[in-house]
């Protein structure tokens, strides 16, 4: 039987279109769409458990996948079978998460999966722009109790113009590369990369992509209308006892509100909240410990949450004593580690990181295949969060996508100041060593110091700062420098990363409806308070990058040389090039420009004496005598006939000098004009049209002899020489009878 079709199209402008289908595809999950735009097609799943898990949170998760086989490709690597994701897809379903996550009830807890995969790849089209679009729309599709329809949208900028959707190649000129989540009344989701822009340019590119998402969510709830909306699923809701949660504010608030005015340390807070916990659990006897204790500290928390908030709203004041506006003491160190190409510390409070840089070739390249794009990284970043560094011991499965995430913005944060004329591949490692306030922040600071330390002539310095806001309809707190613990009972938290010229990237989340723009450019401004203030910090310790590379790091050395002369560098089978690294201690890397048609060498080593030899071998390559040009020569080997001379200026390049272009006078033994090792000048005559080979002449720059007579040219004496010799031959030759 045909499957019956519902579709809808969302208008893109410039002869786009999205359009979004079901009813044909997966139609025993809950939901199930197909999102298309020009060849691109995305399939989006979702089901959902109908039991409840025996936990306190929602086990979502959210998967998204690319197949090789969308691009007509192969999976690299000896097992042809895609396997863990790549990072480009954990960033990906880190950005559709983000947005699902908070509209499902909080008391929802049954296990469910959204799971996207690229199933046919076009290269104008780049896929996740379209993966939010296609989890929400599955979603409304199915039973599940989720708040609203959602959508994200890419937008770039080129020539003061916003785009939806951009391609990759209008991305690579866009000054702005910016996802926004959002519903039809709230945006709820930033995150992106820009070339040092103002707040108020953010704050206009949001809008712009806002307008855009409304129409996609219009689109889902018409296909949703269409197919034939679900009711929503029944589930087991969470107990709730009015009368024990005001009993539990009443013993707790006023206590929490006085532990958290004192402005104490972590630990401190943690010990002091912790033990108005163990007192409001001992005002109640086993007997109704026995009948709601399980709700006790879900009470307790929302009491503590709402005391903090409050004396921040009404006093201005924060966990730590600061104000709202105060950023946390600053130190840092840079040159820390002895051998590492480059280093800092940067410690903002009770947050620490240690970066490290290490440079390299463009051997050393990140390298990137994915089926929806292929290319390189000669900048990356890595961070590391160890759990000593909130004081825990967990399980060590691998890098997190937290990591992932928060290393990917560290480093969309700094890229755009690496100058394009870099010469190395450069790879920057953040060890977080305390955490209590945003480390990947920290990770940009250190990483600004360590890159400068390093010797990386960055185009100008950068530095991040987390914020957040409390806000209760009517009054509203920016906070700059956020703590842990604000960052989660906070309204919205952000990053932003800047120079003094403007912001490089951004990651927010917004968890209230209905954010004005000017309260957004408020919180902007005044991060960008905060940016400037540590930048000044940083700069108090290195203010501009090293001049030059440290002593024990590579030097880096490129030469362009004709294509032609790639091979002799190499030599059969890599010989050449392979004894040359091995004998200099450089390390040499070849590649070839396809638009000028040149190799280009990139000579790495830390010794200048090594990359000498390197370059005096790629000149001797490259040397090619002019005609009529003197040249100083060496003997290096003798022969009956002449000497084999190497040109000093060109070690490796040999040529003979015959017998003939010794001396004027006629030489019966080389040796009696040259011997091994003398030094002396050439004259160089080209190709000798009679015997094909390049000609060099010694005594052409020696005065003749007095009386010299010469004699006469070959030619003419061959013609006389060639008769006597036939007489010769006959004479000699025995008749036959």
């Amino acid at each position: 039987m045909i499957p019956k079709v519902f579709k809808e199209v969302i208008d893109l402008g410039d002869g786009r279109e999205i359009s979004i289908e079901t009813g044909k595809l997966a139609k025993q999950a809950h939901g199930s769409v197909v999102v298309q735009s020009g060849k691109c097609m995305l399939l989006c799943t979702v089901v959902s458990n109908y039991k409840q898990s025996d936990v306190d949170f929602l086990p979502l998760t959210v998967d998204y996948r690319e197949k090789f086989a969308a691009s007509g490709r192969y999976p690299g690597g000896f097992f042809k079978r895609e396997a863990r994701p790549s990072d480009g897809e954990v960033l990906t379903m880190r950005l559709v998460d983000r947005v699902l996550r908070p509209l499902f009830p909080k008391d929802y807890h049954a296990e469910t999966q959204v799971m996207i995969q690229l199933m046919s790849h076009d290269d104008d089209v780049m896929p996740e722009a379209m993966a939010g679009l296609a989890a929400s729309a599955a979603i409304q599709l199915s039973d599940f109790p989720f708040e609203c329809a959602i959508s994200e949208a890419r937008v770039g900028r080129i020539d003061g113009k916003f785009i939806i959707n951009p391609t990759r190649a209008q991305l690579e000129v866009s000054d702005i590369d910016m996802m926004i989540g959002a519903s039809a009344d709230s945006v709820m989701m930033v995150e992106g990369e820009m070339k040092e822009i103002s707040e108020e340019e953010m704050a206009e590119a949001i809008k712009f992509a806002h307008e855009a998402i409304k129409v996609q969510v219009a689109a889902q709830l018409r296909l949703a209308e269409a197919f034939g909306k679900k009711e929503v699923r029944e589930y087991e809701t969470a107990e709730k006892n009015e009368d024990l949660e005001k009993r539990i504010h009443a013993l707790a608030y006023d206590k929490c509100y006085a532990i958290a005015k004192k402005g104490t340390s972590k630990v401190e807070r943690t010990e002091a909240f912790a033990a108005i916990k163990e007192e409001v659990k001992a005002s109640f006897t086993e007997e109704e410990m026995a009948e709601f204790g399980h709700l006790v500290g879900g009470y307790y928390s929302k009491a503590e949450k709402e005391a903090v908030r409050e004396l921040t709203l009404s006093e201005g004041l924060r966990l730590d004593g600061r104000k709202t506006d105060e950023i946390r003491p600053i130190w840092s160190e840079i040159d820390y580690l002895p051998s590492t190409h480059g280093s800092a510390i940067f410690t903002r409070g009770e947050t620490q990181a240690l970066a490290t840089v290490t440079l390299g070739t463009s051997r050393d390249s990140n390298k990137i295949d994915m089926p929806s794009y292929e290319g390189e990284e000669n900048f990356y970043l890595h961070y590391n969060f160890p759990p000593f560094c909130t004081g825990e011991a967990r399980p060590l499965r691998g890098t997190s996508r937290r990591e992932v995430g928060h290393g990917n913005l560290a480093q969309r944060g700094l890229k755009g100041m690496i100058p394009d004329n870099c010469p190395y591949t450069v790879r920057v490692v953040s060890e977080v060593l305390e955490s209590n306030g945003s480390s990947s922040m920290a990770t940009v600071c250190a990483g600004t110091m360590a890159l400068m330390d390093a010797g990386v002539q960055m185009i100008r310095p950068v530095s991040g700062i987390a914020m957040g806001l409390i806000s209760d309809g009517d009054r509203f707190a920016v906070l700059s420098d956020i703590l842990g613990d604000e960052d989660h009972l906070g309204d919205m938290d952000f990053k932003v990363t800047g120079t003094s010229e403007g912001i490089t990237a951004c990651q927010m989340d917004i968890k209230i409806k209905g954010l004005s723009y000017e309260i957004l450019v408020k919180a902007l401004k005044q991060a960008r308070e905060g940016r400037l203030h540590i930048l000044g910090k940083i700069t108090e310790t290195i203010a501009e990058p090293n001049a030059d590379v440290k002593p024990h790091s590579p030097k880096m050395i490129m030469r362009r040389i004709p294509n032609e002369f790639i091979g002799a560098l190499i030599g059969p089978g890599g010989k050449v090039i392979q004894e040359l690294q091995k004998e200099t201690g450089c390390t040499i890397v070849i590649n070839e420009d396809p638009v000028t048609e040149e190799g280009i060498v990139e000579i790495l080593g830390t010794s200048q004496d090594g990359i000498d030899m390197v370059l005096t071998k790629i000149d001797s390559l490259l040397f090619k005598p002019v005609v009529g040009s003197v040249y100083e020569v060496k003997v290096i080997k003798m022969l009956d006939f002449g000497a084999v001379v190497e040109y000093l200026d060109a070690p490796g390049n040999e040529v003979l000098l015959h017998v003939s272009e010794l001396a004027w006078e006629r030489t019966e033994n080389v040796s009696d004009v040259v011997n091994m090792g003398d030094v002396f000048d050439v004259k160089y005559f080209g190709l000798d049209p009679r015997t094909r080979k390049e000609k060099v002449s010694r005594k052409a720059l020696l005065p003749k002899p007095e009386g010299f007579k010469e004699r006469p040219p070959r030619e003419d004496r061959g013609r006389n020489d060639r008769g006597n010799d036939r007489n010769r031959d006959r004479d000699r030759k025995p008749r036959r009878d």
